[in-house]
């Protein structure tokens, strides 16, 4: 019997589970989280008070049925679910998982990676300051534990996540001090008709989210820095699109840019990449089907930020190829492949509404902190180039920019950025870091000793 492994619990990753396993493949699940969701669809602890409604949104329908599914095929006994794992490497058709007891080698014949985004960040000076989390780790807490990040929130970057969180944080009674978005409105009209063409309802309801934050939101702002104080209050400086200064205390800041697509495991299974201008980072390559070559398979934001809805559709696309290439029946691909192409032009207005901040990170100061993991300044990286050349992976070797324990995550974009700022050139031409096992943090105990060894 062949055997399928997906990695990721969130809506590609179920409705993957959910393919296979009505075309009789019993598919293993690796997640990091205890139950079936992903981070759009995160479900809280047992006993948790706040409604579905209140977690989700508009969404809570949708979230409420891929739980309901998943938890169906894991308790029917359809799919092996191994929860709190993370895949810390992959070589040879064997996956190095990481559980709660310990590290165990999975075989798997074909590999689906359902693995999602995560936040993509601009640093700012002074955000290495405590206090300062990424949209995503903000709204994490919600989710997870039902409370803010702190009792004034100023929420910062640009993208759908932007206005997502701030309404979902009003909902819960946070007091909002401001939401500051770089992108102009002229910039997000240009692509919000794109959007709009292609998904016109999920359009206006953005629009509708947006309008009820009212003067909080400000649009095309530049953001100077964050001042931390000794009792750890914080003080956000930023200009307003007409070039006014303005300094809004806090306790708290959320940033993003939108979102980067989680793709270590895909360099690990050796997928190629490709540079996108579009979404401004290095995605993987596959077919319309999620095909990436040597039983590899791809789908969800891992791939391409499409959102919840295309992930669904892409976990359900992936599975289809899996199982024709396996030569067993399948259904249908045509109709979810017409949706997909909706979502893509979706998804490509999203990228120009709401465009990576290229200006701003290459004219980051010296003094400021690019990698935060290792308090690597953006002066320090750009005095190291005359050595490192052209070179993202040179560069991490000199100067341990991509070394901490986000391995490159959150700062590898920045840096490559600033680094083709000072060449005059575009940040492709730096290359990408090479993801390296483990990609996850792992005990040096649970390495060396690992399960049925």
């Amino acid at each position: 019997m062949t055997d399928v492994l997906i990695v990721g619990a969130g809506p590609a990753g179920i409705r993957a589970a959910e393919t296979l396993a009505a075309a009789g493949v019993k598919p293993v699940v690796v997640d990091e989280a205890e139950r079936g969701g992903g981070q759009i669809y995160r479900r809280p602890p047992d006993g948790f008070s706040r409604p579905g409604r209140k977690l989700y949104g508009s969404e809570a329908g949708k979230a409420a049925d891929l739980h309901r599914v998943f938890d169906a095929l894991v308790a029917e006994g359809r799919v092996r679910h191994l929860p709190r794992s993370s895949v810390l490497g992959l070589y040879r058709g064997q996956a190095q998982v990481l559980g709660p007891d310990g590290v165990e080698s999975l075989h798997h014949d074909r590999l689906i990676l359902a693995t999602g985004a995560s936040d993509r960040l601009a640093p700012v000076p002074g955000w290495q300051s405590a206090g300062v989390y990424s949209l995503g780790a903000a709204q994490i807490a919600l989710k997870s534990q039902g409370v803010a990040i702190g009792r004034r929130v100023v929420l910062a970057g640009t993208g759908p996540l932007l206005t997502l969180v701030a309404a979902q944080y009003r909902a819960a009674g946070a007091s909002v001090e401001a939401v500051l978005d770089t992108a102009g409105l002229s910039t997000q009209l240009a692509g919000g008709l794109r959007m709009a063409a292609a998904r016109p309802r999920v359009t206006a309801r953005g629009l509708a989210m947006r309008a009820r934050l009212g003067g909080t939101y400000r649009a095309g702002v530049r953001l100077d820095g964050i001042d931390a104080g000794a009792e750890g209050e914080l003080e956000l400086s930023w200009r307003d699109g007409r070039g006014g200064a303005h300094r809004t205390a806090c306790d708290a800041v959320a940033m993003g840019w939108h979102l980067r697509s989680e793709t270590a495991l895909a360099d690990l299974a050796g997928v190629p990449f490709d540079w996108s201008d579009t979404w401004a980072q290095w995605l993987p390559r596959a077919d319309e089907m999620g095909r990436a070559g040597g039983g590899v398979y791809l789908a969800g934001d891992g791939l391409s930020i499409l959102g919840a809805d295309g992930a669904e559709i892409a976990g359900r696309l992936a599975a289809i190829a899996c199982l024709a290439d396996l030569g067993l029946s399948a259904p249908d691909p045509l109709r979810d492949l017409r949706r997909m192409r909706r979502m893509r032009r979706f998804a490509d207005g999203i990228a120009r509404a709401f465009p990576w901040p290229a200006r701003a990170v290459r004219a980051l100061p010296d003094e400021a902190v690019l990698c935060r993991c290792e308090g690597i300044t953006a002066g320090e990286l750009r005095a190291a180039l005359p050595g490192s050349g052209q070179d993202a992976n040179r560069a991490k070797s000199v100067t341990r920019v991509g070394m901490g324990r986000c391995q490159g995550r959150f700062c590898q974009l920045a840096g490559a950025e600033i680094m083709a700022g000072a060449c005059g050139v575009g940040p492709e031409r730096m290359g990408r870091l090479r993801a390296q096992p483990p990609v996850r943090p792992a005990s040096i105990e649970a390495l060396a000793e690992p399960r049925g060894s």
